[in-house]
């Protein structure tokens, strides 16, 4: 039962069944609302008629006693003032809602003598423009029924005040009441289980594509093959959008693995001629102290600590490791790096304009301007130049460009060299063209403080690098 009502299609059934029910249940309220309203105004016109016309009857100055009743086929009572009913239809046993529950009249009196008399041509009496209206019962002749009464008071009769009650049956009304009551309780349990039937099935055939999703998801998992991709049905919905989405997301966790995959073996492999280099050198060293290379032992374990670092920092990228917050002036660390930077190859010459305050981490920026220095020292002829400023408008960029005189970057290797582990110059000894992380730290770098490192020819002919950092 859990495992039903837990599906989606169950559940959708259900809130649109409960939906329509609601709905049906306010509907037809309103419709037997205004159906009995309507038939019960019907039946107060209907009352309201025959009063006003024995109401006539009484105020051209006909007598109570001397009212034909017979001919009304509705209850009728006459009442004066004193509550005592003076005229009544004949056959009538039993009333309720009017205004008295006597059915015998008493002979009325009159203003005078209260001897009954016929009506004087000088007496007229004034009918009430207002009608009083109420719900009662009466039984005519063995006949009980529900009616309707209406209330019209007579002034200025010989005999007072009159109130002529009459009545007019409610039966159409129950009749059609509860046989439109009738027909919604069998029609709207029908309609009911139409509409839960009909969401049912369709909400089935929308979620079967979903099914072959998890399922294949499934299978995704099980195998863990990442080349599978999830079926997309051949609809411009919710789903099929849902399903490229998902392979989509399939193929960026398939080409993250086989970085990661290349990352490990790559870093393994750039790993393995230094450690093995200084294992060369300690067991040489071991057996014959004499010919221990001391140096190459140092610059070898010098290899694997910043070859270690490198990775550990790509590690902390990968894993997100936030940028930081803090107010770095580009133009001071640039002056204060290069101030602390012994034993280049080749010369740095500066062209640093005022200050440049971005957001980010010092220890980060300062390790992109390393690297790029390092690249550069390593490719220059001559020398290395290194320039940091504002651009834009109102300066909303700082800039730093590192530019040598090396031969440069090819432009189709523009973007290849910021992966991980690329060199393009193989061809040198690996103690002399690094690992090939430096570019693609210098790049991760960047992008967390939000901003761009490209490549392009320097005026030299060399590589010039640029990187722009928004303005904190």
């Amino acid at each position: 039962m859990r495992r039903v009502f837990g599906s989606v299609r169950a559940r959708a059934a259900l809130a649109a069944t409960l939906v329509v029910a609601v709905a049906l249940v306010a509907a037809g309220t309103a419709v037997l609302l205004a159906l009995r309203s309507n038939l019960t105004e019907q039946a107060g016109s209907a009352a309201d008629t025959g009063a006003r016309r024995v109401a006539t009857s009484l105020a051209t100055g006909t007598a109570p006693g001397a009212l034909d009743l017979d001919d009304e086929d509705q209850p009728v009572q006459v009442v004066d003032e004193d509550g005592r009913l003076v005229a009544a239809s004949e056959d009538l046993e039993r009333i309720s809602g009017a205004g008295t529950g006597a059915v015998k009249p008493v002979r009325a009196r009159t203003d005078d003598d209260g001897d009954d008399h016929g009506g004087d041509d000088e007496d007229h009496g004034k009918l009430s423009e207002t009608t009083g209206y109420g719900n009662g019962s009466a039984t005519v002749d063995g006949d009980g029924a529900d009616y309707r009464f209406a209330a019209v008071e007579v002034e200025d009769t010989a005999y007072g005040t009159l109130t002529v009650y009459a009545g007019a049956p409610l039966a159409a009304e129950q009749s059609a009441v509860s046989t439109a009551l009738t027909s919604m309780l069998i029609g709207f349990p029908v309609l009911l289980v139409v509409v839960g039937g009909v969401t049912w099935l369709v909400t089935r055939r929308a979620l079967r594509p979903v099914e072959g999703i998890r399922a294949e998801m499934a299978a995704v998992t099980a195998s863990q093959d990442l080349a599978r991709r999830v079926p997309v049905p051949g609809t411009h919905d919710e789903v099929a959008r849902l399903a490229r989405t998902t392979n989509e997301t399939l193929s960026a966790l398939e080409d993250s693995v086989e970085r990661q995959r290349r990352f490990v073996a790559d870093a393994s492999h750039e790993l393995r001629s230094p450690i093995a280099s200084l294992r060369t050198q300690l067991e040489v060293g071991a057996a014959h102290p004499e010919l221990l290379d001391v140096d190459g032992a140092v610059e070898d374990t010098v290899r694997l600590q910043e070859l270690a670092a490198d990775l550990l920092l790509l590690a902390r990228l990968d894993a997100g490791e936030k940028a930081g917050g803090a107010e770095v002036d580009l133009a001071a660390l640039v002056r204060e790096e290069l101030s602390q930077r012994v034993g280049d190859r080749l010369p740095v010459t500066a062209d640093i304009r005022g200050t440049a305050q971005v957001t980010g981490s010092r220890s980060q920026l300062a390790r992109i301007l390393g690297n790029l220095l390092d690249n550069a020292q390593r490719h220059a002829r001559t020398g290395v130049h290194v320039a940091v400023g504002l651009e834009g408008a109102a300066g909303g960029r700082a800039v730093l460009t590192v530019a040598d005189d090396g031969d440069g970057v090819p432009e189709g290797e523009r973007e290849r060299i910021f992966e991980r582990f690329v060199r393009l110059d193989d061809a040198r000894s690996r103690d002399g063209g690094g690992a090939g992380l430096g570019l693609a730290i210098a790049r991760d770098v960047a992008a967390r403080h939000g901003g761009t490192l490209t490549v392009r020819t320097a005026p030299d002919g060399g590589a010039l690098f640029e990187l722009g950092l928004p303005v904190g």
